[in-house]
């Protein structure tokens, strides 16, 4: 069977008539293509045909095909006309919306402009009228603006709370040119100006919750020292703006300021010493930040602890060596006060030489005595020297820890650079703790050295003393014996 499609025989053909110029050929392929095409559909008809088992059943489906597609075309025309229809009304709608609009525009533009002009009018009439009243509403706003400043680090707002609220208020009222200050507000901003020197000059006590350096909070007793200061249990506190709080210092100036501030907690209305910070807490500050003598002690590092170590074995031998001293210099009086030689002094065992001597001629016995208080000195002088090479050795030590010190400070300034004067300053301050260090122990370390060096001398010359006594007392004695015999 053959197969045949007339739709690519026509393509075909075609192709094949654009490539041939000759008019004649163009004629005679055109005519092919009508009777080919007039035979596709006689071959579809056919091929159709072909499905149906009689002409009247074909009929018949042609026929109820022809009906449908009535309806069907019916159906459509009948909805495109109602879309029809529905696009103009909204078409209709978005005019009337659009001209509507325009005409609100130009009458809204038109409101605008005649605005403009009766507000100009308006305001030229208002300042016209305000006069000299204008310039006192600018007089009350930059007062209203310092004061409410001042009075964010007052601490007399610890105890009067929500000033600062009203003269905010008050100064963005006199920023706007509508509105005018009452006799009422005017009146109020003299009162809280009043209020406040007149609280800055007392003392006053009254309970409010405290934030404690542990932070905890506690109703305390709060006293207010004018304007300036606020003390709690012996300690200062400090008020906090931003919060509306009072919080007691996490770090306390120096014990007599404390001790000040506690002075004046435990007063009943009596006059006590007291340290104010009239700056309002500037200067307070600064007392805070200052290093107590622990916090000095712990800058001086490792060499300082070296040098404080050595000063305390000093102090400690020094210590031992003043009462042993004290107490031979006791036995010694009471020896002198005795003719009676006892062994528990040096001065008795010096004596003792001479009765244990007592046939010795001058020069023997003189030779004994110097040999008993030859003994007795290294007693007496006992680890005196190792005090007096402590204070010598001390301020070396401090030396050497501040120019290690210095060292690492220009070290600091050659990585870092000497844009902060305060690191430089610090470094420089440390540096030098241990030479304060070195002279602490040295200075004391002196005068004990000198003093139990002339308390020791002073019995070995006493010894010395008696000694040449005995050898006097013999010498004379052994001169008489040779004139009597």
């Amino acid at each position: 069977m053959i197969s045949f499609n007339p739709k690519n025989f026509i393509q075909d053909a075609v192709m094949k008539a654009l490539v041939i110029k000759t008019p004649k050929v163009k004629k005679t392929l055109t005519r092919a293509m009508t009777a080919l095409t007039v035979s596709s559909l006689f071959l579809t008809t056919t091929v159709s045909a072909q499905q149906v088992s009689n002409l009247d059943e074909l009929l018949s489906r042609l026929q109820s095909g022809q009906i449908a597609q009535t309806k069907q075309n019916q159906n459509r025309e009948r909805e495109f006309t109602l879309k029809v229809n529905e696009q103009g009304r909204l078409l209709n709608e978005a005019k009337a919306t659009r001209d509507q609009a325009i005409n609100t525009s130009t009458r809204l533009e038109k409101q605008f402009q005649d605005n403009e002009v009766g507000l100009g009018n308006k305001t030229e009439a208002l300042t016209r009228r305000m006069g000299e009243l204008k310039e006192l509403f600018g007089v009350l706003q930059q007062v209203a603006g310092d004061t409410k400043s001042k009075f964010q680090t007052s601490v007399v707002s610890a105890q009067i709370a929500g000033r600062g609220e009203f003269l905010d208020e008050l100064a963005q009222s006199m920023g706007s040119s509508s509105k005018l200050a009452s006799i009422e507000e005017i009146e109020r901003l003299w009162f809280e100006l009043q209020r406040e020197m007149t609280q800055s000059g007392k003392v006053h006590s009254f309970t409010r919750d405290v934030v404690m350096a542990n932070g905890e909070k506690q109703l305390t007793q709060v006293t207010r020292v004018g304007g300036f200061n606020l003390i709690a249990n012996g300690k200062y506190l400090e008020y906090i703006d931003e919060t509306g709080s009072v919080a007691e210092l996490i770090r306390q100036p120096s014990s007599r300021y404390v001790a000040s501030a506690a002075a004046l907690s435990s007063s009943s209305h009596e006059v006590v010493p007291f340290a104010l910070d009239p700056t309002g807490g500037s200067i307070l500050g600064l007392l805070v930040q200052a290093p107590d003598t622990q916090e000095r002690v712990e800058q001086g590092g490792p060499v300082g602890y070296v040098i404080l170590a050595i000063g305390l074995i000093g102090l400690l031998i020094a210590i031992e060596r003043f009462f042993t001293l004290f107490l031979i210099g006791g036995k010694v009086n009471r020896q002198l006060k005795s003719d009676k030689a006892n062994s528990d002094n040096p001065l008795g065992r010096v004596m003792l030489v001479k009765e244990q001597n007592p046939n010795a001629d001058t020069e023997t016995l003189e030779l004994r005595l110097s040999e008993s208080i030859l003994r007795e000195v290294p007693k007496l002088s006992s680890r005196l020297t190792l005090i007096k090479i402590i204070s010598v050795v001390a301020p070396l030590i401090g030396l050497l820890g501040t120019v290690t010190g210095m060292i690492n400070t220009f070290q600091a300034i050659t990585l870092f650079g000497t844009g902060d004067p305060k690191l430089m300053a610090g470094g420089i301050s440390q540096a030098l703790v241990t030479t304060v260090l070195g002279l602490v122990v040295a200075i004391p370390m002196v005068f004990i050295f000198t003093l139990l060096h002339t308390r020791s001398r002073s019995i070995i010359n006493l010894l010395q003393q008696q000694s040449a006594g005995i050898i006097a007392e013999r010498a004379e004695a052994t001169e008489c014996s040779e004139r009597g015999a």
